[in-house]
């Protein structure tokens, strides 16, 4: 990957994550998103049936025209892409507007696919804030379709506005996940596992699991374990390649998070790690927007610390009694976007996982993705799915031709 350096560096600088994880993770799927979808939409079929010995109907499908892709600051490129991909795969105009908090990477897209040659106008980035570049890119007619990743109450504004203009939309939204431990799964494998899906990125993922309920009976050592390893991330200089966890996009977002922590520990919380800015940073970063990863206990699962999506550095820890307790608590939200479960009894994790109100189920895992397979949410997590399948939906009109043999 010719770019991968630059691409990584400004990603980092941008968003204050890792530069290792934009080198490892940000810049290579993005680039397997373009890849995956330039050749995936090839293989697309159409329909044909035959309604009786004359009549033949056949479905096609055809570019809806123009796309917005709206993408967030979390994760710029990779997102971005995952967008613009399929819209421009299935033969539509892109109008794309990154975050006005971290536009370096789409602005280097663009130079990039000019030099590849790409046609002017296929292709269109528009810099700018939501309330206007946003909002004015969602309700001009001449845009078709709508592609938006961000905040829940963001897309409910665009939602409305794509029902007035009887435009395609697909949303992709907030999350409060669940993490559920049972006590038969094998804590050395798992809390490594847990850490990873609490704290990747910051905790500035939608996926990321900020809520960790665990069996009672294992409780004591997996909460010992947990927040030992999370003690353990180190927190400096997003160009160190040593570093676990680099810096949250914006003061603005950094003092969101810090008042979730302080409403925790309102809300009757203990904090076992965490919870205030870094004492100690290298001089280049002394004024960054860095926030320890904290670990809060003694919080129901009713408290707005763990109703309300956070997106940073802030896990809940929860100890539960039986299965039917663990699925209410993990419903028991407005949210439905991905869901962990980690246990060694398979029937307990297909039961779980037909049961957990989520549009992803990882077991035994977390953050394995295909892009074959659909992504997206329940409830306020959004409306639609991101697939091949989905999103050529999405981004074409069908069409069905009734042909009389007859004649």
């Amino acid at each position: 990957m010719r770019n991968l350096e630059a691409l990584a560096g400004a990603e980092s600088r941008d968003t204050g994550k890792p530069l290792r994880l934009a080198r490892t993770l940000d810049i290579p799927r993005a680039v397997a998103n373009l890849r995956f979808f330039a050749t995936a939409v090839l293989h697309e079929s159409s329909e044909a049936y035959q309604t009786d010995e004359h009549a033949l109907n056949v479905t096609l499908r055809r570019p809806v025209g123009v796309a917005a892709c709206i993408s967030p600051w979390n994760l710029p490129l990779y997102l971005f892409t995952w967008k613009i991909a399929p819209a421009l795969a299935t033969g539509n105009c892109v109008v794309g507007k990154p975050s006005e908090l971290t536009p370096m990477t789409a602005f280097r897209l663009g130079e990039i696919a000019c030099e590849a040659g790409l046609p002017p106008g296929v292709l269109n980035i528009v810099h700018g804030a939501g309330a206007g570049a946003g909002a004015a890119l969602v309700e001009h007619p001449g845009v078709d379709a709508i592609s938006f990743t961000g905040g829940t109450r963001t897309g409910g504004l665009i939602g409305q506005a794509a029902a007035r203009g009887f435009k395609k939309a697909a949303l992709e939204l907030g999350g409060k996940n669940p993490t559920l431990v049972f006590a038969d799964a094998d804590l050395d494998a798992v809390v490594p596992e847990v850490v990873r899906a609490a704290f990747s990125n910051q905790g500035q993922i939608c996926l990321c699991g900020s809520r960790v309920l665990v069996e009672a009976s294992r409780y004591d050592a997996f909460l010992e374990r947990f927040t030992a390893a999370v003690r353990a991330l180190r927190l400096g200089d997003p160009l160190d390649p040593e570093t676990d966890q680099g810096s949250l996009v914006s003061a603005a977002h950094r003092d969101k998070v810090l008042s979730y922590v302080r409403l925790a520990e309102a809300e009757g919380g203990t904090l076992l790690c965490g919870g205030g800015r870094p004492a100690a940073l290298p001089e280049r970063c002394r004024d960054g927007f860095f926030l320890e990863p904290t670990v809060v206990t003694q919080l129901g699962p009713e408290c707005r610390v763990n109703q309300e999506e956070v997106f940073g550095p802030l896990v809940s820890v929860i100890p539960f009694t039986d299965e039917r307790e663990v699925l209410a608590w993990a419903n028991g939200t407005t949210y439905g976007l991905s869901a962990s479960v980690f246990t060694r009894a398979l029937d307990r994790a297909h039961r779980l996982a037909e049961r957990l109100e989520s549009g992803t189920v990882w077991i035994n895992c977390w953050l394995v993705r295909d892009l074959r397979v659909p992504f997206g949410g329940m409830k306020q997590s959004g409306i639609g799915r991101e697939s091949i399948v989905e999103t050529v939906l999405d981004m074409t009109e069908q069409k069905t031709i009734v042909v009389n043999e007859a004649l």
